[in-house]
């Protein structure tokens, strides 16, 4: 499996870690940046993570900034997009289980790094459960 990631300037530590982690699991990695801690500005790389998620560059997503929200607002400006944020393991499995999220936000400034492979862990592997789930998610996108 490919897994796009993507992080601002506070993430940015974190995604050089987890992107190691990802990579002893056998996970295939695109990076979107950024490639330093200096400040920038988060949609510079959230939407190329959204884009290649549409388009099936990437099978799924995972993104970080200092408190994830930032991240979350702008990845679900794509229609394609279904970016949940999470912070501790139920949370991760939930957003995957009930709203089928292909993009994962992490807050990197408020879970330790240990969490951050949990709740990854736990995300990629759980399975959309469908059903009324599956009502809700089609009633999201803007038509």
């Amino acid at each position: 499996m490919t897994l796009g990631i993507c992080c601002d300037h506070a993430g940015f530590d974190y995604k050089q870690r987890l992107i190691a982690y990802l990579e002893e699991k056998k996970y295939q990695i695109k990076d979107f940046g950024t490639y330093s801690s200096e400040s920038m500005d988060y949609p510079d790389v959230a939407h190329p993570l959204a884009e290649a998620v549409e388009s099936g560059e990437v099978e799924k997503g995972i993104a970080m900034c200092g408190t994830g929200n930032g991240m979350v607002m702008t990845l679900n400006k794509h229609q394609g997009i279904r970016a949940g944020l999470a912070w501790n393991e139920e949370i991760g499995k939930l957003v995957k289980q009930h709203n089928d999220a292909n993009v994962l936000v992490l807050p990197a400034r408020f879970i330790p790094f240990d969490m951050v492979c949990r709740i990854t862990d736990v995300w990629l592997d759980s399975e959309f459960e469908g059903g009324r789930h599956q009502r809700r998610i089609d009633k999201i996108p803007i038509k």
